[in-house]
C-alpha cells in the first residue's frame, strides 16, 4: 500500500512540475482538475489529467 501511495505522490509532483508545459496542450484545465489560490500561492490538483496520463502510460506499457 505504501508503494502505491508513493507512486501516486510522485506522479502528482511530476505533473504539477510540468503543468505549464501541459497547459499548452489543454491538460490542467480539464473538468476535475482543481486550481485554487491559498495564502497567495497557486495550487493545482490535476485529478483528471492524472487519470488520462495514467491510461496513456498503461496503453504504452501494453504495447511494449
Amino acid at each position: 500500500m505504501y508503494r502505491w501511495l508513493l507512486v501516486i505522490f510522485l506522479a502528482l509532483l511530476l505533473i504539477n512540475a510540468f503543468t505549464p508545459w501541459f497547459k499548452k496542450f489543454g491538460f490542467g484545465r480539464l473538468p476535475g482538475d482543481l486550481n485554487f489560490r491559498l495564502f497567495g500561492r497557486d495550487f493545482n490538483l490535476p485529478f483528471t489529467t492524472t487519470i488520462i496520463l495514467s491510461m496513456v502510460a498503461a496503453g504504452i506499457s501494453k504495447l511494449i
